[in-house]
């Protein structure tokens, strides 16, 4: 599933964002799950504070990242999180 690109997405209010260094990775912790995040998760989600759309967060990766960010896959990132109730 992919996201609006219009979409603001913020980190839900019962969801946190943490460094587990038991399992060498970061995490989004919510009411009885946990979701490991793997390769650029953490920076996409540390950008969803509600001020960005889909699109200005896609933006910002590709300036910090100083390339192309494949949008679709970012979309489509935000979209299953949407969806499970990580982001709102």
């Amino acid at each position: 599933m992919s996201a609006d690109r219009a979409w603001r997405p913020r980190v839900a209010a019962s969801a946190v964002l943490r460094r587990d260094h038991v399992r060498r990775s970061d995490v989004l912790l919510l009411p009885e799950r946990v979701v490991v995040l793997h390769g650029s998760g953490r920076a996409v989600l540390d950008l969803c504070d509600g001020s960005r759309t889909v699109e200005e967060i896609t933006a910002a990766l590709g300036r910090a990242h100083s390339g192309p960010v494949a949008a679709d896959d970012v979309a489509s990132f935000l979209g299953r999180l949407r969806t499970q109730g990580c982001l709102r």
